[in-house]
């Protein structure tokens, strides 16, 4: 060669392939900055679900009108929502896990599409519906979690595999229904199949290549569970040599569940990511005796290496199925006088946890629903919840049933997330108001087969009629600031805006705007199946949009999505919601909504 020869080329290839991955990084952080485009599931790496978009506000939504729609030809539940990168729109559907890229710049049109070639057999092994709750985008790429595990990197621009990797094995009860988070040169997944066995665990990929970086679980020796014994520490305190076996009788830490299968955040100044984890193994406690660490906890990790810098366990030895794994919020607010780095987790045990996301220390930590009953308050020192043994189902023995337990085990909220607000310094939650009664019963472990061991019954508060609330709250006080009643649980994702005015959906379908302040509703529309999908906004030309995925499904309508009809059947949710078939109906349909009027760009 000549010229700058063969060693500048090889020194330019190097230089390229490490230019890369920081590229990558540096990309997606701006990318999140700007609200014309919805880049991650939750808005940013905060996942405050916020956006800086003001020209549907609480003086102009009521003009609101459908733009478009878009049906994705799949019924089942739709959770999660459509990216918006640039002039292409991304759409995901639950099983069989279709991806649609809409191109904007031609009224929506198919610009490619995308569905794996997956065994049917895997639907019989996702516990609460087969959805998906959405994509990721990074480097050209959207990485879609498939529901048999596989994790794929599709070319933005054509739709084509570009690498898959396996996560898991569906045989075994394992299953994929998160969205993938990017964070730098790494694509992070997590794993579902709590009520199957399966370990819980974190694993990070290279998004060029999909080779696997670290894997950390949820349970068993540190070198599995990537726990320094010294250094890493829970509510301040070193956890300890091999703490993910500590509180498992003999091997049952293998069957430990703490899956995976919420939401990830991260804090690029620290490089920490946050995520929780959920339930141990059977449903029945008499049968894991001890703390079951490190289930139902929350987790910071090191991005680049998967290391533990602290971890908190909300439920230990949980009775109820309280998984850990919805969102967390990371917010810096001040606290009695000083600034604190926060984290914000509305837990489905009832409880909203304000902590020092530096730290791990415990800041506020109150009942967000009234109706909860199992704890009375969580010990701000220790971090344990006060027990109230009258719904203690272990206590109360096997084949008992415990009645009147509140939350039900789809908790005062799931993993549909809330927004934050920083105008209005407000967390706006979707919730369920359901209580439970619940039986324990002797379970044996069958790879691939159920192993949760309980009987259970939903119904509303005693003396109530709404199964939902949406309701604004105050994490520093541990307060609700206001709330609305909803007749059926609130399983949508929240949007809150600058504009002063929240979104948010309903199970029945309507696509509801509430003002930020007082939670006057100001408009609402129905979609045509039920809401579970996330509320996400964009502009185009200029122009704001709303959009938002129906299609009724996911555990409170399981008995709609897969066909039950037993009041315990769907994990004791079916009995509950049958009355949600009077008011909606099956079909994936995105609905884009727009003002009146011309875009912004186009009238100048």
């Amino acid at each position: 060669m000549t010229g700058f020869g063969l060693k500048g080329a090889i020194t330019a290839l190097l230089l390229a392939t490490v230019a890369a991955p920081a590229m990558a990084r540096d990309e997606l952080k701006t990318m999140q900055q700007d609200p014309n485009q919805w880049v991650m599931q939750l808005g940013n790496y905060s996942s405050t679900r916020y956006s800086a978009l003001d020209q549907i506000n609480a003086n102009t939504v009521k003009d609101l009108r459908v733009a478009w729609s878009f049906s994705t030809g799949v019924l089942r539940g739709h959770e999660g929502g459509p990216l918006v990168v640039g002039n292409m729109m991304y759409v995901h559907t639950p099983f069989p896990n279709k991806v649609y890229a809409l191109d904007l710049s031609k009224d929506g049109a198919i610009a490619w599409s995308y569905e794996p070639k997956q065994d049917n057999k895997t639907i019989a092994v996702m516990c609460c519906d087969t959805v998906n709750r959405g994509v990721a985008y990074a480097d050209g790429k959207v990485f879609l979690h498939q529901a048999d595990t596989t994790l794929v990197a599709l070319d933005a621009k054509t739709g084509k595999v570009i690498w898959s990797a396996k996560n898991g094995d569906a045989t075994k009860g394992e299953t994929g229904t998160a969205a993938p988070v990017v964070v730098g040169d790494k694509v992070l997944v997590g794993n579902s199949g709590g009520e199957f066995g399966v370990r819980g665990m974190m694993t990070a990929y290279d998004i060029a290549t999909g080779k696997q970086v670290w894997r950390a679980y949820s349970s068993g020796p540190d070198s599995d569970t990537l726990i320094d014994p010294v250094k890493t520490t829970s509510m301040g305190k070193p956890v300890g040599k091999d703490s993910g076996l500590a509180g498992w009788k003999s091997d049952q830490w293998k069957l430990g569940g703490g899956t995976t299968w919420g939401w990830t955040s991260y804090d690029p100044d620290t490089n920490l990511i946050y995520y929780g984890s959920g339930n141990p193994g059977a449903w029945n406690p008499a049968q894991r005796p001890g703390d079951n660490r490190w289930s139902m906890s929350i987790w910071a990790r090191d991005a680049n290496t998967g290391k533990a810098k602290w971890i908190y366990q909300m439920t230990p030895h949980d009775e109820w199925d309280y998984d850990g794994v919805n969102e967390i919020i990371l917010v810096d607010k001040a606290f009695k006088g000083k600034d604190r780095k926060m984290l914000v987790h509305f837990d489905r045990n009832g409880f909203a946890y304000t902590m020092d996301r530096l730290t791990g220390e415990l800041l506020v930590a109150e009942k967000y629903d009234p109706a909860v009953n199992w704890a009375s308050s969580i010990d701000l020192k220790t971090g344990l919840p006060n027990r109230v043994k009258a719904f203690s189902t272990e206590a109360n023995g096997e084949d008992v049933v415990t009645k009147g337990v509140c939350p039900a085990a789809l908790g005062s909220k799931d993993q549909q997330p809330a927004a934050y607000s920083p105008k209005t310094g407000l967390f706006y939650f979707p919730g369920n108001h359901v209580c439970m009664d619940y039986e324990p019963t002797r379970v044996s472990y069958v790879a691939g087969s159920p192993y949760v061991g309980a009987n259970l019954t939903m119904y509303p508060p005693k003396g109530e009629s709404n199964l939902g609330r949406f309701a604004a709250w105050d994490a520093t006080t541990g307060k609700v600031a206001w709330e609305v009643k909803e007749p059926f649980s609130v399983w949508s994702g929240a949007l809150a805006t600058a504009g002063d005015v929240v979104f948010y959906g309903t199970m029945e379908g309507y696509l509801k705007a509430v003002d930020a302040k007082s939670g006057k509703e100001l408009y609402k529309f129905k979609t045509p199946s039920g809401i579970i999908g996330n509320i996400n906004t964009y502009t185009y030309n200029g122009k704001q949009y709303i959009a938002v995925l129906s299609g009724v499904g996911g555990w409170a309508a399981i008995g709609m999505a897969a066909g039950l009809s037993g009041d315990q059947e769907g994990l004791g949710a079916v009995g509950a919601y049958r009355g949600l078939s009077q008011y909606t109906n099956l079909g994936g349909t995105l609905t884009v909504f727009e003002l009146p009027g011309r875009s912004a760009l186009a009238s100048r």
